[in-house]
Formats: structure tokens, sequence, C-alpha cells
């Protein structure tokens, strides 16, 4: 009688494991990534100068990041990582003319690591990208164009409009893609007044994937929105070299739930760059850029390091 007692409490206990396992979902992953990149010989590292203008020109760049605790889900109970760890790398080429930019980017995921757990009735799986044993070469190239529609390249105000194609490619698992093509449209704007110059920018993000009911997934179209400011100042005699220094805050919000505090992502960068400010012949910009999650929600990191390399050369006079 004991024996039979406590097959059948095993059973019970069995058959609620099953039941329970069997109502929580898996996540199948997405693209948590936020920061998205300005465009090739665009200055900042999330916004833009708009300072295009002159002959055929362009630019190259290399930028290389590390974000930590991008991704924090809980039920209240408990609370992980899903995505712990994120560096990537991101190569990117620009051809420019007059007022006009085409470009592309490429981002190139090296190490993307996190944790597995359940949250809200969800189970996820952490990601394991390391180039030697899980490759994911690329993730989601952008093809983008801007153009600047009013005010020339150092004028006080300026204004653009801009519009990127992201297409899919890589693995959802690991969290660097939707699996979807997405699209942006931003408007742009900046400007230049003595040592100070800023810029900002206000846009969409088309996104398709709505899996709103699981924590800290994508909610459909976002609002993307951003600025920064710093100060201008040049190196040396000749002034062929300037420093600018300054912050970039920026973010995303689903519009859905606008600007609720677990659907925003919300982070800042302090910012430093060197460049060459000569006419006529390629310049180099080397910058840095370190910051944290001011909302740590949505894909805001706990804190990011980026740092970045360019080759440009849209300066050419007419």
């Amino acid at each position: 009688m004991l024996s039979s007692s406590r097959h059948a409490l095993a059973s019970v206990i069995l058959l609620a494991l099953s039941a329970r396992a069997q109502a929580q979902q898996q996540v199948q992953g997405f693209a948590v990534e936020r920061f998205y990149s300005s465009a090739p010989g665009a200055g900042w590292f999330a916004m833009d100068t708009l300072d295009m203008h002159g002959r055929l020109g362009g630019a190259l760049s290399l930028t290389v990041g590390y974000a930590r605790n991008p991704m924090r889900v809980t039920d209240g109970s408990q609370r992980f990582a899903v995505v712990s760890d994120q560096a990537i790398t991101a190569i990117g080429a620009a051809l420019t003319y007059d007022r006009w930019r085409i470009y592309l980017n490429f981002d190139a995921p090296f190490a993307i690591k996190g944790q597995s757990g359940t949250a809200g009735g969800y189970s996820f799986t952490g990601p394991s990208v390391d180039l030697e044993s899980n490759p994911d070469t690329l993730s989601d190239p952008r093809l983008g164009v801007d153009v600047r529609i009013i005010g020339g390249p150092t004028s006080l105000f300026r204004l653009g409009a801009g519009a990127q194609l992201i297409f899919p490619n890589g693995n959802r698992s690991d969290y660097d893609t939707d699996g979807t093509y997405r699209g942006m449209v931003r408007l742009l704007f900046a400007g230049d007044e003595g040592l100070f110059t800023y810029a900002g920018q206000l846009g969409v993000h088309l996104r398709p994937l709505d899996d709103s009911p699981a924590p800290e997934s994508p909610r459909g179209r976002e609002l993307l929105f951003g600025v920064a400011a710093g100060a201008k100042l040049p190196v040396g005699r000749s002034g062929s070299l300037a420093v600018i220094v300054g912050p970039e805050v920026f973010g995303a919000t689903a519009f859905q739930s606008f600007f609720g505090s677990n659907s925003t992502a919300l982070e800042g960068l302090l910012t430093a760059r060197l460049e060459g400010t000569a006419e006529n012949r390629a310049q180099l910009r080397v910058k840095l850029g370190a910051g944290a999650g001011i909302n740590q929600q949505f894909g805001a990191p706990e804190w990011r390091i980026v740092c970045g390399i360019e080759v440009f050369n849209h300066n050419q006079v007419q």
C-alpha cells in the first residue's frame, strides 16, 4: 500500500513538472542591440554631423565595442542576464557627393555570452558565440542613405534625413538578429558655432517582430531618439587637427507602451575623437567612448565601451 502511494505521488509530481515544462514557451531570440552606429564618416558614434560636401568622396570605418549585460530578464522572483557579454566589430564604407551619403555597415559579433533561465512562463537559452567553436560571422547588414536638406556643412543649423534597410542575417538564438527585414527612417539635425558642436536625431524603427508577452522582447515599431553636444578644440598651431569631447545620449522606446519604464532603452556615452581638418586630402579620425545604461531596460547595457577608427575624404572643395 505504501509502495503504491509512493508511485502515485511520483506520478503526480512528474505530471506537474511535465505540464509546467509544456506551459513554458521557448523564446526564439532577436536582435538585442539598440546601439545603432552612425554612418562611416559621420563623426559621432551614434549621431551625424551632416557635414557632407564637395566632389565624390567617402569613408571607411572600423568600430569595436563591448556591452555588459545588455539583456536582463526577471519575473520578480529571479533575475538573470540572457545576454551578459556582447562584443561586436563593425565595418563600414560610405560614398559621399555634395550633400548626399550612401553607405553599408556590417556587424560581426566575435563574442556573445549569456545565461539560460525561465521568467514569466518563458524559457530563455543564453547564447554562446565565439570565433573558435561557435562563430556567427555576420549579422544584419545595413544599407543606408543620408541627405542634408537645409544648411551648409559648417552652418549653425543643418537639417537632414536618413533611411536604412536592415537585411536579416545570423542566428536568432545568438540574439544578434530578428530574422526579418527591418527599416529605419530618421530626421537628423546638427550644427556648429565657434567651439560648440551638436547633433541629434528623431526617427522610427520599423520592426515587424512583436514578442511583447515575453520579458525584454521586441514590441514592434520603436521611436528612436538621441542628442550629442561637445566642444571642438583645435590642436597645434597649424589647426590641422581637432579634438571633440562631449556626451551622446540615445535610446529607443516601443510605440505599444510609449516611454514605459520597462520598454525604453536609454543610454549615455562620454565620447572623444581626434580628427584631421585639412581640406583636399584623406583624413584620419580616432574615436573612444564609454558610458552606461541610464534606463537599463530593453537592450540598454549596464555599461559599454566602444572605440573606432575612420579614414574619410568628403571635404574635397568643388
